[in-house]
């Protein structure tokens, strides 16, 4: 069985993955029944000989089993791309309303309106593209050319051109290039981490390895696409290839279509509701205006431009600009955007799933521990442990690293190596010799098991004791503490020697004393607390979800302050009914010993509960999960796979990083907000005035040209919107759709606007002597001025309280004095009020139907002004209060 060289921690695989989850595919099976095969069988099986392939039999076998490639995400192509953004609803309104205002001779609605669909699906498109060759670019690599025997000669061939029965030639460095059965190992350790998690390595040989319940994973003889050779020497027959592959079966999933996050729904929704208000709106005004006129080309015409009016043609630009300003931010911050719309759902992120490896902690073995069997640190196990590592004289692994790391020893001038007795899996421990003050000294290294099974006395300082069997359950305890405290433990023995007996073997290794034990760790992170700290006040909870056993988890997750309520195991979810196992991933807060498809599992339930879901990860076992979560979170130095299914790629792999960018989300969305919940007031408001004043007066409130230009100037207004400061309350937790809240405050802030509306009507009708249109007398240019001076009140009126309103609806604060807008809001406010202020007097207003305001309607407006500021303000204060919202 492939098993890490350290005793009392479960193997460093995945857990067994119930039937129900997990069935064992025919490539599986296949691999399964090579590894249980010797050597020679297999060989035959595969149709190769221990000399490699012949060229023209590796040919045939490349037409048969393809090339040794990964499934890809089909990339689209320029004119695919612009037609699946043309058919957003949203788009699909503003294209139709531009066709059919052309067609009635509205040239001036339609022409402006296709410049809007031009610049919001043209810069949302070259802002996309720039991100995805950011990260294309970063996934360059050169192709690996691994060594085979072909024609009896190793030769060096492109990984793509691997084929079934190759033979491999691996050593430290290597990438494993396709699921193989190794049919020759020396001191061979490989690293599976970006398949499992686990950061320890293995020790591969190539026996003949029996697998009852078929989990791959356990094949002490097979090495896995996409893992790589740390140490020692290897040969290995290719089995599977290509999406045969365990790594390629993963990567052909990720190119399967994915679902929709919590940003698009959320688009989609608002899109929806402003379409069928709109349909309602435009019907019933035209229907109004030509009852109540007669004249139906007119009552279209006006219908029409109130389409124009209401549409939130602005949304793409607003959003895109808001997403794009925040991918410039995080790009400052070291994180590479992908994909647009993932700055939102980042933002809006209330759990972060995680892989420990690497995040929390530092990704590399270290030796942390060397102490007596009393526990107590003992310079002289670490010596020993350091002989050990630095006279073997096979290829030195992580763990002999991690001990000569540890300290430096002058042992040249003291110590000379006699012997050596290599490790193999019958004795799972290795032994050196060397000659040491006039003594030779067998210094042992393995299993605490093994080692136990050849002491018979042990060494308290320097002090020896009898090893009986009475006591040794004391001696095991402290080995069980430190496994228990999630380290992996190592003994240490020795055994002297006269220093004429220069040849040992491993009848020797009996009658020694045992000495201490040395244990490893994977260090968390020294960011690694500030870091969890800030995401819980940031409102992010923080889940595991790792393939490494529940011991090590738990010992990475108290070191760096993340309280455990509840633990669970793959195992322990495989047995679990639907509704047990979504009421588990709610509760628990740490997953270990999981499959790639059990994280997957984990977050599409959180999903399904309402939750948004960011995943870290950046091994291949992490890909489907990247894919699965609302936001997906790579590192630069992850597997191509996993950079190629997230959403973000980080350039540097740290928590801070993330926390940085999940405030800078809450920020994009924030703003996005602000122009959503002001188009949707606005336009409800605009509604009762619209129907109100169409069916109330004799004439159109506002002639088309007037309405198009004042929704021009407003949105114009908006611009100003995606550089607009955040309140910081607004980013302490995170920010969600909300439809709901969005349509409450849409019922109950619009109408104030139009209570405003009404009062101008009134100003124009009774004061300014509007109601003079229906004296019989008044006829001619009078009767157009008076019109026409009717709809310059109110085209005034309606821009200018629009344009300051966005001010009092930015923030929950009192505006201007604890909440103050940017300067590029501010200045765009000013300058559209400005413009306001000026049409009516200008030769470019007299174009538009707009006429000269009497001085005193300003004392009139100014008043409005300020009495719908400070309403509005009182209302949307009580609305938060009782309704809540972002």
């Amino acid at each position: 069985m492939a098993r890490s060289i350290f005793p009392k921690i479960a193997p460093s695989v995945f857990t067994k993955e119930a039937k129900k989850p997990h069935q064992t595919s025919e490539d599986e099976r296949l691999l399964i029944e090579i590894c249980q095969l010797e050597v020679p069988e297999a060989v035959k099986r595969l149709g190769s000989s221990l000399s490699g392939l012949y060229r023209a039999d590796a040919e045939e076998k490349l037409k048969e089993y393809g090339r040794n490639e990964l499934a890809h995400t089909k990339s689209i192509g320029i004119g695919e791309d612009i037609i699946n953004r043309l058919r957003s609803p949203l788009v699909v309104q503003l294209l139709l309303i531009a066709v059919i205002s052309g067609m009635i001779g509205e040239y001036k609605s339609a022409i402006i309106v296709g410049c809007m669909i031009f610049l919001s699906v043209g810069l949302s498109f070259i802002l996309d593209r720039r991100s995805t060759h950011a990260v294309e670019a970063l996934g360059k690599r050169v192709q690996s050319h691994p060594v085979v025997l072909r024609d009896d000669a190793e030769t060096e061939i492109p990984i793509s051109e691997i084929v079934p029965g190759d033979i491999v030639l691996l050593s430290a460095g290597s990438i494993i290039p396709a699921d193989l059965r190794l049919i020759y190992a020396k001191d061979f350790f490989v690293s599976q981490s970006v398949l499992t998690g686990e950061s320890m390595p293995l020790e591969k040989n190539a026996k003949t390895c029996k697998l009852s319940d078929g989990f791959v994973f356990e094949l002490a003889n097979a090495c896995f696409q996409g893992s790589n050779v740390l140490s020692g020497t290897a040969r290995g027959m290719v089995v599977n290839t290509s999406t045969r592959t365990f790594f390629g079966s993963i990567s052909e999933r990720l190119t399967e279509k994915r679902s929709e996050t919590s940003f698009d729904i959320g688009v989609k929704s608002f899109t929806w509701l402003m379409i069928r208000f709109m349909s309602i709106m435009v019907f019933a005004v035209f229907m109004i205006v030509g009852i109540t006129k007669g004249n139906w080309i007119e009552a279209l015409l006006f219908g029409l431009s109130i389409a124009v009016g209401l549409t939130p043609e602005m949304l793409p630009m607003i959003v895109t600009v808001n997403l794009a300003k925040g991918a410039l931010t995080m790009s400052k911050k070291k994180v590479i955007v992908k994909h647009l719309t993932s700055i939102q759902n980042f933002g809006a992120i209330d759990i972060l799933c995680t892989d420990k490896t690497g995040t929390l902690t530092q990704d590399h073995v270290v030796l942390e521990r060397h102490v007596d069997i009393t526990g107590k640190n003992s310079t002289e196990v670490l010596q020993y442990a350091y002989l050990n590592s630095f006279y073997q004289t096979g290829l030195r692994n992580l763990i002999d690293r991690a001990v000569l790391a540890n300290i430096e020893l002058n042992v040249g001038e003291k110590c000379r190596l006699v012997d050596e007795l290599p490790f193999d899996f019958q004795r799972r421990r290795m032994s050196v010799v060397v000659e040491y003050e006039g003594e030779n000294v067998l210094i042992s290294k393995g299993a605490v098991e093994e080692i136990y099974s050849v002491c018979n006395r042990y060494q308290i300082e320097d002090e020896v004791y009898p090893l009986l069997d009475v006591i040794q359950f004391d001696l095991n305890e402290e080995v069980e503490k430190l496994n228990s405290d999630g380290y992996r433990v190592l003994g240490i023995a020795y055994r002297k020697f006269p220093s004429d007996m220069e040849t040992f073997s491993i009848e020797d290794e009996k009658d020694m004393i045992l000495l201490g034990y040395i244990a490893f760790f994977d260090p968390p992170k020294d960011s690694a607390v500030q870091a969890i700290a800030a995401l819980k006040n940031a409102g992010v909870k923080i889940k595991i979800l790792t393939g490494d056993n529940s011991l090590v988890t738990k010992k990475v997750c108290r070191d760096v302050g993340l309280v455990i309520d509840r633990i669970c195991t793959g195992e322990e979810l495989n047995h679990l009914s639907k509704e047990d196992f979504a009421k588990v991933v709610e509760e628990a807060d740490v997953f270990a010993k999981l499959s790639p498809s059990q994280k997957e599992q984990v977050i599409q339930n959180l999903r399904q509960a309402g939750h948004v879901v960011g995943y870290m990860g950046d091994g291949i076992n992490d890909s489907l999960s990247l894919r699965a979560a609302d936001v997906g979170i790579s590192v630069d130095s992850g597997a191509d796979v996993a950079k190629e299914a997230a959403d973000i790629v980080l350039l540097e792999k740290s928590l801070m990083v993330l926390e940085a960018g999940i405030k800078e989300g809450r920020k994009v969305f924030a703003n996005i907000l602000k122009y959503i919940r002001m188009s949707a007031s606005s336009n409800f408001g605009n509604m009762f005035s619209v129907i109100g004043a169409s069916y109330l007066l004799p004439f159109l409130p506002m002639i088309p040209v007037q309405i198009l230009t004042n929704n021009l100037l407003y949105d114009f207004s908006q611009t100003g919107i995606p550089t607009d400061n955040v309140d910081k309350d607004l980013l302490v937790k995170p920010l969600k759709w909300n439809i709901g809240n969005i349509k409450s405050f849409m019922v109950y802030i619009g109408p104030i606007s139009s209570i405003f509306d009404y009062a101008t009507f009134a100003l124009m009708w009774f004061f300014f002597g509007c109601k003079e249109f229906l004296n019989p007398s008044v006829t001619g240019g009078h009767k157009v001025f008076l019109e026409h001076l009717f709809q310059t009140g109110w085209f005034v009126e309606s821009l200018l309280t629009q344009t300051l309103i966005v001010h009092i609806i930015r923030t929950r604060k009192i505006p201007f004095f604890q909440s103050m807008a940017s300067l590029p809001m501010v200045f765009t406010t000013l300058i559209i009020m400005a413009i306001g202020v000026w049409l009516p007097y200008s030769s470019f207003g007299v174009s538009l139907g707009l006429v000269s305001l009497p001085l005193i309607y300003w004392l009139w407006i100014a008043a409005f002004l300020l009495t719908y500021s400070i309403l509005t303000h009182l209302i949307k204060t009580w609305f938060y209060k009782k309704f809540g919202g972002e």
